[in-house]
């Protein structure tokens, strides 16, 4: 790998530590000046929603291939599917993913 895929992941990784390190910093140090014991119940309405915002922002962006021909959109069609249709039957987070990534994979190395 070149040094611009370097720099590229670990932007990428600090990007992804300061996303969970700000907003918990900035919630300890508020909670600290409250001196409450319902912590939970004081925490603001934005940084609830911030965690599932993020998570639905990658996922938008993971459905759109980088390519966007024929193979690629099957790709993702078919790993979508494995991963809902494995999801549906385990309802758990770890075995869809791993199905979906490897239908893709499949899907793609195949074509």
């Amino acid at each position: 790998m070149d040094i611009s895929m370097w720099l590229a992941l670990v932007s990428i990784a600090i990007g992804t530590y300061l996303l969970r390190l700000v907003p918990y910093l900035w919630m300890k140090r508020r909670l600290a000046k409250r001196q409450t014991e319902d912590g939970v119940g004081s925490m603001p309405t934005w940084l609830t929603i911030l965690g599932p915002t993020m998570i639905a922002a990658m996922f938008g962006t993971s459905l759109v291939p980088t390519q966007p021909d024929t193979v690629s959109w099957l790709a993702t069609g078919i790993g979508i599917l494995v991963t809902f249709g494995v999801w549906t039957r385990t309802r758990s987070m770890g075995l869809p993913t791993l199905c979906g990534v490897v239908s893709f994979g499949v899907v793609t190395l195949a074509f």
